[in-house]
């Protein structure tokens, strides 16, 4: 009898669909997402301003500068319908930021840039690791100003408890190769109100 090779299931689920998929992504409409599409990186250090902890030089809550810099990455994640009506368009990213004074990094993000072409928005849903998430939102640019609405923050209870986000907002300006953004996150710790604020420049890696 004559012997019948047959491909791995694993093999044929590749074909079946992640070929198919790969082939698409490439005619989806990104609008100003697409020029994000690569590897980036801070061309001068960025600034964090943010709240002393209680061992600190400038003391429980203080303002503490520290300038960092950063590498972030964005590739194409997946389409989404969302309650039959409203169509999108994910772009996943993965960002570290390290401190300029010792390399170390203090900072780690996963989240998503969604665009929704119809409604002409995007979104920035994101997590760290702080037991934090986020959902900002605003009209799709080039230059856009990402709000978080109501409901747009998750923490854990300890965080409510000790450290809550309030509120977050970010300004971000799109070009081929240059990625500006300026962040405020709105925090209520040590007791009292905090403006936690970023500021980077980064450019598209070849």
């Amino acid at each position: 009898m004559k012997k019948i090779n047959r491909l791995p299931a694993i093999f044929l689920t590749y074909i079946a669909i992640v070929l198919p998929f790969a082939g698409y992504a490439q005619e989806l409409d990104l609008g100003p997402l697409k020029p994000l599409i690569g590897s980036w990186k801070s061309v001068d250090p960025g600034v964090d301003l943010a709240p002393g902890r209680t061992d600190s030089a400038v003391g429980e809550g203080g303002p503490a500068v520290e300038p960092f810099y950063e590498v972030r990455t964005f590739e194409l994640a997946a389409t989404a319908v969302n309650a039959s009506k409203q169509s999108l368009v994910a772009v996943y990213y993965k960002q570290e930021v390290f401190r300029v004074r010792d390399d170390a990094k203090f900072h780690d993000q996963r989240g998503y840039l969604i665009y929704d072409k119809d409604n002409q928005m995007v979104y920035n849903t994101y997590c760290v690791p702080r037991a934090v998430c986020v959902v900002a939102e605003g009209k799709a640019g080039a230059k856009m100003t990402l709000a978080a609405p109501k409901r747009g923050i998750a923490e854990s209870s300890f965080m409510s408890e000790n450290a809550t986000t309030q509120d977050f907002s970010m300004n971000i300006d799109i070009s081929a190769d240059t990625l500006r953004y300026s962040q405020i996150t709105k925090l209520n710790i040590y007791g009292k109100d905090f403006t936690h604020t970023d500021v980077s420049t980064l450019k598209k890696l070849p």
